[in-house]
């Protein structure tokens, strides 16, 4: 059973390391085990701490198959404090991930509004057409990057979001022409194919750096290091 890593905790919050494969909470119609569930087995008090019973204390969410930092609050001045700064785009949320393809510009920013596929199950980037919070085809949303390192067939990028969309990093570099390793579902039929012989088994996207202010205003700062099943991948492209 896949479970988190401890990053640090207060009497106000909670800092985790989330692994690939663990959801990070879960929903009526899902069984298997969450984040959610985990924390809760240690911190049963937080339990009524949030909004939704199936999300206590979360804040915010990491894809399943993404690995990383999360916070989680312990009371319920802490949740509406940190939810909040999200809100307001006060939230530095920093990500690693390794994409398909060389890319020519050393940083770029990605602003496709983000909506609902026709498909349903997935997300779809969509032609910017006004400055707006909610266009009439999707949400703003906006995705900022620069080149770690060149690869001859990828590249190693450091990301920046400035809005929470769902599945917004793996949206924006699908549209942007260069899918995140290890995505099946919004990657192309190559990269599926390269996928499948790299045999990673989850995204090559983790969030490995959180900032964001406490009750008393002063500005947290947590890390976490690369997963050794993605270093062992950039070891194996070279």
């Amino acid at each position: 059973m896949k479970t988190y890593k401890k990053i640090f905790e207060n009497n106000e919050y909670l800092i985790v390391d989330k692994p690939a494969g663990l959801l990070t909470h879960g929903a009526e119609h899902i069984k298997e085990k969450s984040l959610a569930d985990l924390i809760l087995e240690e911190y049963p008090k937080i339990k009524k701490i949030g909004e939704d019973p199936y999300r206590p204390g979360i804040v915010h969410r990491l894809d399943k198959l993404a690995s990383g930092l999360l916070v989680i609050a312990k009371t319920q001045a802490s949740f509406d404090n940190i939810k909040k700064q999200f809100q307001k785009r006060l939230v530095d949320k920093n990500y690693i991930a390794l994409v398909y393809g060389q890319i020519s510009k050393d940083e770029d920013e990605i602003n496709f509004p983000i909506a609902r596929s026709a498909k349903g199950y997935k997300m779809a980037a969509l032609p910017l057409t006004d400055k707006k919070e909610k266009t009439q085809n999707g949400s703003i949303a906006i995705t900022e990057f620069f080149v770690k390192k060149k690869f001859i067939n990828y590249t190693l990028l450091g990301i920046k979001i400035k809005t929470g969309r769902t599945h917004q990093i793996r949206v924006h570099l699908s549209a942007y022409g260069h899918p995140i390793v290890g995505d099946d579902l919004y990657g192309t039929k190559k990269t599926k194919i390269k996928n499948a012989k790299l045999n990673l088994g989850r995204l090559f996207l983790f969030s490995h750096q959180l900032s964001f202010n406490d009750l008393s205003g002063k500005k947290q700062t947590f890390k976490a290091s690369m997963p050794n099943d993605l270093k062992k991948i950039l070891e194996k492209i070279k």
